[in-house]
C-alpha cells in the first residue's frame, strides 16, 4: 500500500517509479495465461475439481508463511476473521468457481476481459459496506461502463438473443466472478488493517480450501477424472503458480509504489497478454464491436481512477500506512 496522503488531501494522478509500473504490468501479464491454461482443463475436468486442486496447490505453497505467522493469526480479532472469510470464500472460492464455469459456455477472451468491471463492483460494494459515497457525477460514467460491458459481452446482438444462449450464461458467470472479486477488494481493505499482505494472501487460499472441499464432495467431484494426463497436472500447477501466486505477488509489490491512476494503465497488460495467448493457444478471437466495448469499459475505469478523492487520517498514521 502506498503511504497515506496528508489529512483531507486529494489523491491526484502522479508519477510512479518505473520499477513499480513494471511490476504491476508483469503481474497483470501473468494473469493473461489463465484462460489458455484453464480452458483445456474445463473440457474434461469438472470446474469443482479444478478449483479445489488449484487451491490445494496454492495452500501448500503459502503454508510455510502461515506457519511462521501462526502466533499472530491465532490472536486475530473477530472483525479480521470476518474480513478474511469474505476474501477467501467470496473472492477466492466462489469467484474462481464462477470464472471457471464461464469457460464452459463462452469465448475465453470475453470471460477474461469482463473482469475489468471489478472496480465498478468494488465501488458499489464499498458504498454499501464502508459508507463510501461515490460522487453523483460518477453516475454517467457508470452508465457508459454498463454500455461498454454489454458490447463486450454480446457485440451487436440484441438483448433477447444475447441472454438466451450460452454466451449469456458465460457473461453472467464472468460478471458474478468480477463482482465477487470486487467485493474481495473491499473485504481485503478491511483485513489489511489487521495483518500483512502476504499473510492475507495465504489465509485467502487456506480459508477457501475447506469450503471448496465440501462443495466438491457434494458434487461428487473430489477426485480428478480417470482421463487425467500428466499434461493436465502441469497445466494445473502452472495455473496455481503463474497466474495465481506469482502474478499476485508481483502485482501487489508494484502497487505499493504505484498510484491507482497509473496502475490502471499498466493493468492493460492483462487483457493484452490474454488476447495474444488465447489467439495462439486456443484460436480465440473477439469482434471489432466487442473490442470497442472493451475500449469504452476500460476508458471509464480509467476515469474512475483519475477522479480526486478526499481522505482523512491521523498524523501519526503515516508511518504505519
Amino acid at each position: 500500500m502506498t503511504p497515506a496522503p496528508a489529512a483531507h488531501a486529494r489523491i491526484l494522478p502522479g508519477v510512479a517509479p518505473i520499477a513499480g509500473v513494471a511490476l504491476v504490468a508483469a503481474g497483470a501479464a501473468m494473469w493473461g495465461s489463465d484462460g489458455a491454461l484453464r480452458a483445456p482443463l474445463v473440457s474434461h475436468w469438472s470446474p469443482w475439481t479444478i478449483v479445489l486442486y488449484e487451491h490445494i496447490l496454492l495452500t501448500a505453497l503459502v503454508l510455510p508463511r502461515l506457519v511462521r505467522s501462526a502466533r499472530a493469526i491465532t490472536h486475530m480479532r473477530r472483525r479480521a476473521w470476518l474480513a478474511v472469510i469474505g476474501v477467501g470464500w467470496g473472492g477466492s472460492a466462489l469467484a474462481t468457481l464462477a470464472f471457471t464455469f464461464a469457460f464452459q459456455y463462452g469465448n475465453p477472451d470475453v470471460v477474461i476481459l469482463l473482469q475489468k468491471t471489478q472496480p465498478l463492483w468494488a465501488l458499489g460494494i464499498a458504498a454499501l459496506t464502508l459508507g463510501e459515497r461515490p460522487r453523483t457525477r460518477l453516475l454517467p460514467v457508470a452508465l457508459v461502463a454498463l454500455a461498454g460491458t454489454y458490447l463486450l459481452s454480446f457485440g451487436a446482438l440484441g438483448p433477447a438473443s444475447a441472454f438466451a444462449g450460452a454466451e449469456g450464461k458465460a457473461a453472467l458467470l464472468a460478471l458474478v466472478a468480477a463482482a465477487l472479486w470486487g467485493s474481495a477488494t473491499v473485504f481485503g481493505r478491511s483485513a489489511l488493517a489487521h495483518m500483512e499482505p502476504d499473510v492475507l494472501t495465504g489465509l485467502r487460499f487456506a480459508c477457501a480450501l475447506p469450503l471448496l472441499g465440501v462443495i466438491a464432495a457434494t458434487q461428487g467431484a473430489l477426485a480428478p477424472p480417470a482421463t487425467t494426463t500428466a499434461t493436465d497436472w502441469v497445466r494445473l500447477g502452472l495455473l496455481a503458480v503463474i497466474s495465481g501466486l506469482v502474478g499476485m505477488m508481483l502485482y501487489y509489490r508494484g502497487l505499493r509504489r504505484t498510484p491507482a491512476s497509473i496502475a490502471t494503465f499498466a493493468e492493460l497488460a492483462f487483457p493484452a497478454s490474454a488476447l495474444v495467448i488465447n489467439y495462439f493457444v486456443l484460436g480465440a478471437t473477439v469482434s471489432a464491436v466487442q473490442l470497442l466495448g472493451f475500449a469504452i469499459l476500460w476508458a471509464t475505469i480509467a476515469v474512475l481512477h483519475w477522479v480526486p478523492v478526499a481522505v482523512a487520517r491521523a498524523p501519526e498514521a503515516s508511518e504505519a500506512a
